[in-house]
């Protein structure tokens, strides 16, 4: 190929990104040019090496030339890649920001090339994230990170360069996990050069990045969750803080700058309607983006009951974290602050309740945190009632619900207090019944004759409580009517052993029968329905093929319907049941002479009858239980049938109590206890004047709004206001020029008599 050597110039170094040009069109014909700014580079290099000040800005120009046509000729950039990562590495304290900007970026630029592998382009930036000052190229380097490996993952996992970050992120943490234990409590400054400071901004970092990548969904495995775990007993305690969120599932202060940008508000975009031309196509478009922002906001200010416990399911031996926890919380109890101290205990009764593990010194730790003035104490007991599960011994749990008792419930602390202490121990409970003396039990029971509301709620939700669990513990006219339906034969389950066996009965299966038995609307029996659906689209020989299969010598043998029992009771059996009700009612009404203020709840009246008439009831549910294996659907269906049951029984009361007095069942391990649990309802405080003033607007939004609706208001189109409107707000010198004025001053006596006469007309029309 012959080139024309006109216009050289256009090939000096001043003219580089036209050389990257030609040199990217024909790569073989610019070789000569490529290896004089290569040998330029050579020598600029050696001198920015020896002070990286001088020429940085024509150093920066060339590296970037070479960057871009380094897979032109991958021989002579061989080492290129590793010279600008040992200039990083080792000269980064010394170049300016810019300088340090183009490295990076020119390193991005040659691993998107496919110059460098990902793996070297990530162990170049990892040590530069505790290192960077400046809060912009910080957030650059963490988003280059977080990019290059979610997009190694997006199309299959990248198990090789997920197991080579994932050792590097584990050598981050450890490096500094054999020093000294350092309090951060921001009363002496650290020097930048301390090792222990720069080992703890490495756990830091690796920590961040681990958690990111679980946020993003790229890392999901228990080798991620042991890279957290190690953190937790960092001997810093920041790292030890951004661990424990992680287990949370809680944001933290620093880890927000990672955030997306917030799209416009729903004003500007109908600010934004007002001013542009009005199209259908523009009026849907608004539409479908105020929704989309409205489901942002509403997501985002949602409260979660439910938090994400995939972290501590993937831990591989809860027990020794657990106990390593607690003896980290134990040893270092008067140096940790409180949030922190806060901190160790959520996780670690979070642990606790999710693997049913025992670290029973705990709950001795946490007797001196149970005091009515302790700070967060909320909290506190939200997270002791989270930690207890049904393997928790009840001899470790007595003492706690004691002191509790002893410091909450009596009348020398305020009402919330009190109402805090029953919510606290009805959820111990809860999870434990055994856990409460009969005595305890009887005098917390009896304050729901309180007059404050959110007392009387959570006495009545322990009451509830133990007429399902352990109604045995209760006074005889306070076990109410369906602990007396169970009779005397109702023995609670022994520690440690699972409720529910052949003999007893699932609570809320008479409820599931008759919801099964209303599906089927053709038969009452809900298995001859089965039947005669599975009999559908067949065909039944007719009457005459029976009489001549009679014939022919067949047998009639009855179907096993027509001997099934009939379960419903025969008009014997109701005569019978009609005079034992009357000769019991007359019993129970002697019996039943102490009147309760809770007449709902403490129904004795008529005991034995009620359960005589719930027999076939029992029997129903023993029967479903015995032919049908139940699974957790269908328990979420008989909780679904007992609230429902309760709330149309008439009282709203009654079946919020019964939500929150019912027993453990499947999938309540992963519900959250928050502070609000613990507090209950509670009487609705002043108001402060930004939430007065937040609910003034609140109130405005969708309203016109107040004033005339003269002039422009009355328009459906806004335009500019009309012309007596704009006269009243002219200055009065204007009005003094203007023409009607000076009419009136140069109008002759002829036409001042006519004006006056047709005003004094129409004043007598007006008074007319």
């Amino acid at each position: 190929m012959v080139r024309s050597h006109a216009g050289r110039g256009v090939l000096l170094s001043s003219n580089l990104p036209q050389l990257q040009n030609l040199i990217k069109r024909d790569p073989a014909a610019y070789k000569e040019e490529f290896l004089q700014q290569w040998n330029h580079y050579r020598s600029i290099l050696n001198i920015f090496q020896a002070n990286p000040v001088e020429q940085s800005e024509q150093f920066r120009d060339m590296i970037t030339f070479i960057s871009q046509v380094a897979p032109c000729y991958p021989n002579e950039t061989t080492n290129f890649s590793a010279e600008l990562s040992s200039l990083l590495l080792n000269h980064y304290g010394e170049l300016n920001a810019d300088t340090k900007r183009s490295l990076i970026s020119n390193l991005i630029i040659l691993r998107k090339k496919d110059v460098i592998p990902p793996t070297e382009l990530l162990k170049t930036l990892f040590p530069l994230l505790p290192r960077t000052s400046s809060s912009t190229l910080r957030s650059f380097i963490r988003k280059t990170i977080l990019s290059e490996i979610r997009t190694a993952n997006v199309q299959r996992t990248n198990l090789k360069l997920n197991r080579a970050v994932q050792a590097m992120l584990f050598r981050m943490v450890e490096q500094g996990a054999d020093m000294d234990v350092f309090f951060d409590k921001g009363k002496k400054p650290v020097r930048g050069a301390d090792v222990s400071h720069q080992a703890g901004e490495d756990a830091l970092w690796a920590v961040f990045l681990t958690k990111d990548l679980w946020k993003k969904g790229v890392w999901n495995d228990a080798k991620s969750v042991s890279i957290v775990s190690l953190g937790c007993f960092h001997p810093i305690t920041k790292v030890q803080s951004a661990a424990l969120h992680f287990f949370l599932d809680e944001e933290e202060e620093d880890d927000s700058s990672d955030e997306d940008e917030e799209g416009p508000n729903v004003k500007s975009l109908q600010h934004r309607r007002t001013i542009n031309k009005k199209t259908r196509s523009g009026d849907k478009k608004i539409a479908k983006d105020i929704k989309a922002i409205k489901k942002k906001n509403k997501s985002k200010n949602e409260d979660v009951s439910k938090a994400n416990f995939a972290a501590l399911q993937l831990l591989q031996d809860p027990q020794t974290f657990a106990e390593k926890l607690f003896d980290n919380l134990s040893r270092f109890d008067k140096h940790f602050t409180l949030e922190h101290k806060l901190l160790c205990m959520q996780v670690l009764c979070r642990s606790l309740g999710m693997h049913k593990l025992c670290v029973l010194p705990f709950y001795t730790y946490l007797l001196k945190y149970l005091t009515h003035a302790q700070l967060r104490i909320p909290t506190i007991l939200a997270a002791l009632a989270t930690s207890v599960h049904p393997l928790t011994p009840p001899d470790v749990l007595t003492p706690v619900l004691r002191k509790i008792a002893h410091e909450f419930v009596h009348p020398g602390v305020g009402s919330e207090v009190v109402a805090a202490g029953l919510n606290a121990v009805r959820e111990v409970c809860r999870r434990q019944p055994l856990a409460m003396e009969e005595d305890l039990l009887g005098d917390l029971v009896e304050y729901r004759k309180s007059k404050d509301k959110s007392v009387i709620a959570g006495a009545r939700g322990l009451l509830h409580l133990y007429r399902q669990e352990m109604p045995s513990m209760l006074k005889r006219r306070e076990r109410g009517k369906e602990a007396s339906m169970k009779g005397a034969t109702f023995q609670p389950a022994a520690f440690g052993h699972e409720t529910g066996g052949g003999n007893s009965v699932i609570e809320g299966l008479d409820l599931l029968e008759d919801h099964m038995r209303k599906i089927n609307e053709d038969d009452d029996n809900a298995e001859a329905g089965d039947d005669e659906e599975d009999w559908a689209g067949w065909e039944v020989a007719s009457e005459t093929s029976d009489s001549s299969s009679a014939s022919e010598g067949w047998i009639d043998v009855p179907s096993d319907s027509e001997n099934e029992l009939d379960l419903s009771d025969s008009d014997d059996e109701k005569e019978k049941k009609e005079k034992d009700a009357e000769s019991h009612i007359g019993e129970a009404e002697d019996e039943d002479k102490d009147k309760d203020e809770d007449k709902d709840e403490d129904e004795d009246d008529g005991a034995e009858k009620a359960q005589n008439a719930s027999q076939p009831i029992v029997d129903l549910s023993q029967s479903i239980a015995a032919t049908k294996i139940l699974t957790p659907a269908d328990f979420a269906l008989i909780n679904d049938l007992r609230s429902k049951a309760a709330s149309s029984s008439g009282s709203k009361r009654k079946h919020s109590e019964l939500s929150r007095s019912m027993p453990m069942g499947v999938g309540d391990e992963a519900v959250l206890l928050g502070e609000q649990d613990i507090l209950g309802s509670r009487k609705k405080a002043k108001a402060t004047y930004e939430e007065r003033m937040a609910s003034v607007r609140e109130g405005r939004e969708g309203r016109e709004k107040f004033g005339s609706n003269k002039g422009k208001k009355r328009k459906d189109v806004p335009s500019s206001s009309t012309n007596r409107e704009k006269a009243r707000n002219k200055p009065i010198m204007m009005i003094m020029a203007s023409s009607a004025v000076r009419g009136k001053k140069k109008a002759s006596l002829m036409e001042k008599q006519r004006k006056m006469r047709k005003h004094n007309e129409n004043q007598k029309r007006k008074k007319k």
